[in-house]
């Protein structure tokens, strides 16, 4: 055994166990370990500091490893508690399980709370976030600046679409698009928080249905608005030049096979809408009823009948 073991890896960890198990018989040998320990999902040793002293006493062990060098209240409770005549202990052997759920907890930020961003990523109670949803931009940006007239509180336009025009300074979270949009919820607590409004109203494209619904779990109070507007092929062709689907209106021979897949994303965006149940949707479309946009408009924001229908008496909202 001293040959083999001087040519082995960590004979220490080997060498006493296999020399009991030739000496004494299977029957008298007890098959647990004296210390206490417990590896990480690394697979690296759990060390203990001065806090652990009643979660170690609470194991069924005699030693513990690995105690911090730093640990130096832990090591000198632990001396006074051995150099004692105690010898009753509430032992719960929950040591290893109770790591584990922790160190795992840790991972997703969990471990004694949420994270700082998940904490603070929320909108809130109280707080009421209206939304205009509409295709065209322009007819959601001069909606919106009619029902400022009426309303007072804080308009944004489309915050998470473009470059917001006037905003307060919030930090590097308002540094690129990308971060806001990352960030939604935490975006518009720290507006909320900054305007001192219980009320905001930003507008949102139709195809962000992520960004809808990642509003719609938030305990905020969402309202939405959703504007339909008819497209004629002319608007269509222009809005494929904008986003860079086609270079020029006169001169692209593919406009034939363009014009009803647009057609068709803009009908697909309005219908996951309206399947998503959204609560406080309502809807105002360009080829309704002045009577019907008008119960919607003041069910959305809570307008008076004369209010609304001055907004909608207002042909060229709609107006390309």
């Amino acid at each position: 055994m001293l040959r083999f073991f001087q040519t082995t890896w960590i004979p220490d960890e080997t060498y006493f166990q296999t020399l009991v198990r030739h000496l004494i018989p299977v029957v008298e040998i007890q098959t647990r370990a004296l210390t206490f320990l417990v590896f990480s999902d690394y697979g690296m040793p759990a060390t203990f500091y001065n806090d652990h002293y009643d979660f170690l006493v609470a194991q069924d062990f005699l030693f513990a490893r690995k105690i911090s060098p730093d640990a130096a209240d832990l090591k000198q409770h632990l001396g006074q508690l051995y150099a004692s005549n105690k010898t009753d202990f509430q032992i719960t052997e929950d040591g290893r399980k109770l790591y584990l759920f922790l160190t795992q907890a840790g991972r997703t930020g969990q471990r004694f709370a949420p994270r700082i961003w998940e904490k603070e990523g929320q909108i809130g109670h109280g707080r009421t976030l209206f939304i205009l949803v509409c295709k065209k931009w322009h007819v959601a940006k001069r909606l919106m600046d009619l029902l400022k007239t009426y309303i007072e509180l804080p308009a944004l336009g489309f915050l998470f679409g473009e470059d917001p025009e006037v905003l307060p300074y919030l930090g590097g979270i308002l540094s690129n698009q990308n971060k806001i949009n990352r960030h939604r919820r935490l975006v518009m607590r720290l507006l909320f928080e900054h305007f001192q409004r219980d009320r905001i109203m930003i507008c949102v494209d139709p195809s962000e249905i992520d960004t809808l619904r990642d509003f719609q779990s938030d305990p905020v109070e969402t309202r939405i608005l959703e504007i339909n507007c008819m497209f004629d092929d002319q608007y269509l062709l222009g809005h494929a030049q904008r986003i860079g689907l086609i270079k020029g209106i006169a001169e692209n021979k593919s406009t034939d096979r363009v014009l009803p897949s647009l057609r068709n994303q803009i009908d697909q965006e309005r219908e996951t809408i309206r399947q998503s149940g959204f609560e406080n949707r309502f809807v105002v479309s360009q080829a309704a009823q002045y009577d019907e946009n008008i119960l919607e408009l003041m069910a959305f924001c809570n307008l008076d009948q004369y209010e609304a229908t001055r907004i909608i008496e207002q042909k060229w909202i709609f107006s390309d």
